[in-house]
Parts: structure tokens; sequence; C-alpha cells
């Protein structure tokens, strides 16, 4: 876990720097960011102020976490969910096994919800963004295209450096790694679903010659919490919109950009960026000062982007099974 973590925040600081680093070389387009910009004044986006860090940290201790989840504070939520996950993991088997299949019970019924929504999100996102689009006419058409490029440029770049990963950290070779994960690959662009792409990510693992009981191990807790594009895509849609406003921001706003990037990934779950845009992204822009009126405009086009963050996080999954895995690659498979 402690792996993850540090993959998740080194991730996260690369982000911000490609991100940066792409605005400085091609900026938003001046017409179509102002033409974008008009589109909004209607409802008035406001910068947050940024609390000094000690009260920052303060506000986010969760005193009271079910009046957190009734007034939508997420960081406050967030950091008690992974605090209670912590303490159940130091409880007596008996008790834990319990809770575990409590919030397990919670967890099915919601995601058959979720289900449910992800049948009508389509719907719900054309019909987005022809409201939009009817509102603002085709004068954004070129921020858009800009930010698409931004978002699937700085996730290719990043899913491109998990192979050298793989071959300088194991002995598998790059073409077998490659041949190995790309089926798992094609069901994460179709599906747009970590959580659904598992079977075929135990699969490439199968073929890599990982042993199943490192597989059986790493795997589910990697789709869980190791969502390797999550932080790097979620801070490129803040930094993006920063731009947009023109927010200026500082070493601390970055810091904890990061920081509130890495809670999100462990704290969000495998389904389509859709369903979890808002919930995911709000708490950084808030965090950061940056306004969040450009997220309604962004879900709009959020399944393309969503595709390149489902590969990559199928394919940081299965490698950092690989790396894992260690001598335990080449074992035959036994029968358990």
């Amino acid at each position: 876990l402690l792996l993850f973590v540090v993959v998740l925040l080194l991730a996260a600081v690369f982000g911000e720097l490609a991100v940066e680093g792409f605005l400085a070389l091609w900026p938003i387009p001046a017409d179509a960011a102002e033409a974008l910009r008009a589109s909004l004044a209607s409802s008035a986006p406001t910068v947050p102020a940024v609390a000094p860090l000690p009260e920052w940290l303060a506000a986010i201790i969760p005193t009271n976490p079910v009046k957190a989840a009734a007034e939508g504070e997420m960081l406050p939520l967030v950091l008690f969910a992974l605090l209670f996950g912590f303490a159940i993991t130091q409880l007596a088997r008996e008790r834990a096994v319990g809770l575990v299949n409590f919030f397990e019970a919670i967890v099915e019924a919601m995601m058959v919800i979720v289900h449910w929504v992800i049948l009508v999100a389509p719907i719900g996102v054309f019909a987005l963004a022809y409201v939009v689009g009817a509102r603002v006419g085709l004068g954004i058409a070129g921020a858009l295209a800009h930010y698409l490029v931004l978002l699937v440029v700085v996730q290719v770049v990043l899913i491109a450096l998990i192979y050298p990963m793989v071959v300088l950290s194991t002995k598998i070779p790059l073409a077998t790694f490659a041949r190995a994960v790309a089926p798992a690959q094609a069901v994460a662009t179709s599906t747009q679903s970590s959580l659904a792409s598992l079977p075929a990510m135990i699969e490439s693992t199968r073929q890599m010659g990982i042993a199943p009981p490192v597989t059986a191990l790493v795997m589910p807790l990697a789709v869980s919490v190791f969502r390797f594009t999550s932080p790097v895509a979620n801070l490129a849609v803040v930094l993006y919109s920063a731009s947009l406003f023109g927010v200026q921001l500082g070493m601390v706003h970055y810091a904890i950009g990061a920081v509130i990037a890495l809670l999100m990934s462990l704290a969000s779950v495998g389904l389509p960026g859709q369903v979890s845009f808002f919930a995911s992204i709000a708490p950084i822009c808030l965090a950061m000062g940056v306004p969040v009126g450009m997220l309604p405009l962004l879900l709009a086009v959020e399944s393309i982007p969503d595709i390149f963050r489902t590969i990559g996080n199928v394919t940081a999954d299965v490698a950092i099974t690989a790396v894992l895995a260690g001598d335990a690659i080449g074992v035959p498979e036994t029968d358990s």
C-alpha cells in the first residue's frame, strides 16, 4: 500500500508539471477562452479563498462524519472513511468480518444503483452537451478541443512510461508485457471501468507467468486503490480551469492539490468517470481555490478522456502486480 501511495503521489507531481508545461507551450486559444468565460458569466464563478494551511488542515478533520456526508463535504468524509477502514483491520477477526460483510452488502446495492445510472448516463451527458451547445454556440469548440488534446496527451505520456518501468523493474520482456496487457486494455476501452476489466487483468498476469497467489493478493487491492492516471487527469481538469479563469497558483496550492488528488484517487471507485467526475474533482478545485463553474461543461466531453484514464489504470494495475511479484514470475499455476 505504501508503494501505491508513493507512486500515485509521484504521478500527481508529474501531472502538475506536465500540464503546466503543456499550457506554457500551447496556451488556451484566446478567442475560445473568452467565449468560454462569457458563456459562464451568468453563473458568476467565484474564486474560493484558500485558508492558511493550519486552518485548512483543521477543516478537513472529520469531527462529525454524518454532518459531513449530509452537507457534501467530501474531504472530511474521505479522511474518515480511510481512518475507519484502517481501524477495522485492528479489530478481532469475527468483529471485522461482520463489518466487512455489512459494507460489502451496501457496496453491492450501490453498484446496482450505479449500473442504472450508467445505463442512462449517455442520455444525460448528451442532454447536457446539447443545452450547453445551444446556450453558448460553437465558439467554445476550440477551447474544448484544446482541453481534450491536453488530457489525452498527458495521459498517453503517462501510460507510455509504464512500459519501461516494467522492463526495468521485472524480468518480463517489453513485448511479453505489451501482448499480455492488450486484451485488458481493450476491455477497459469498451467498458471504461477498472472493475469490469478485472477478469481480463487477471488473465494478463497469468499470461506473464505471475504466480496466482500473488495476483489474488495484489490485483484486487490495486483495482481498489491504485488508479494511476486519476490524480493526473483530475489535476489536469483543475489546472485547465485555473488557467482559463486566470487563477495564480503557488507552491502551496500545488502541494495541497497533489495531496487531495491522491486522497480522492484512493477513495474513489473504478467506475466510468462520468459517474464520479464531480465528486473526484470538485474537492481539488475548492482546496486549490479554483472555480468549479467549468465542471458541468467539461463533463459533457468526459467520455473521451475517461477512455484513457481507464486504459492507464488497467495497465498500471497489471504492471504493479508484476513489479510486486518479484521472483514469483514464471511459477507454474498449481491447484489450490
